[in-house]
């Protein structure tokens, strides 16, 4: 079965990546390339701006053209437009595949209002490592659940406009979750001044903004006399890619609803 797949942001970092990636993919068949009305891209060949070799997609705006010819969106931009673009894929009961992260309480709760009629892959991260490294978190916080310290350190590039990012914070989720802890209570988000001695029960977290670093998130269990590190580091955005189109072929037939990669990964 081949899964015709729209990408959205298709001049962007990531858009960039996910129609090389789709180009590649075996069983895909990359069908639409969206930007916003402004862009400069527009009418440009979409495999031609990535590759410099031509693939018949030119790049559009028109989001309803472009989901009524695919089985699946793309989505890596920001809420706004992807809580746009979900809207149209509702309509036309198209997939949809969201790696934006940023996400306030009440859009989450409104994309899994919409999954109730299609198929929606949501997380933040679709790296098949980052993924296994959520099961070891998981696996690690039960294990150290008593006298150490949790701390998650992320790093990115400096054009994030989010933080800490979404994969830090779902690290911080998986955590607090084995722990029995509620993420919401316990997260703490920097330190500065006199702010007296940690509280064992938190999980703190540390951001950094610079350059072109891809993504690199480290958790940190600190116990007295020992402390155990889980990384990821992202050396391309490749990963994300690969892993989302992964995610699109899985979409294919299952009942509406929100999955994520655990889903993807058979990791539940």
């Amino acid at each position: 079965m081949t899964v015709k797949v729209a990408i959205a942001g298709a001049s962007g970092r990531m858009g960039r990546m996910l129609i090389e990636a789709a180009l590649q993919t075996p069983g895909v068949s990359f069908v639409a390339a969206l930007d916003r009305p402004d862009s400069a891209f527009l009418g440009r060949d979409a495999g031609e701006m990535v590759t410099g070799n031509a693939c018949g997609v030119p790049v559009s705006c028109d989001i309803e053209a472009a989901l009524e010819a695919a089985d699946c969106l793309i989505d890596f931009t920001r809420p706004e437009g992807t809580l746009a673009h979900l809207d149209v894929a509702r309509r036309v009961k198209c997939a949809m595949v969201i790696g934006t992260t940023g996400f306030k309480p009440e859009e989450k709760a409104l994309i899994g209002a919409i999954a109730a009629e299609i198929p929606v892959m949501l997380a933040p991260n679709m790296a098949v490592g980052v993924n296994a490294v959520f099961k070891l978190l998981d696996v690690a916080a039960r294990i150290l659940a008593s006298g150490y310290d949790v701390e998650v350190f992320e790093a990115h590039h400096r054009f994030k406009v989010d933080a800490p990012s979404g994969t830090a914070l779902r690290m911080g989720e998986v955590i607090a979750d084995a722990l029995g802890r509620d993420l919401k209570e316990c997260a703490v988000y920097g330190r500065e001044g006199v702010t007296g001695e940690r509280k064992p029960e938190t999980i703190g977290f540390a951001t950094v903004r610079g350059g072109d670093v891809i993504g690199d998130h480290t958790v940190m269990f600190c116990g007295l006399g020992e402390r155990v590190e889980i990384s990821h580091k992202a050396s391309s955005r490749m990963p994300y890619a690969t892993g989302a189109l992964r995610a699109a072929v899985f979409l294919q037939g299952r009942p509406n609803g929100v999955y994520d990669m655990q889903d993807v990964l058979g990791l539940k």
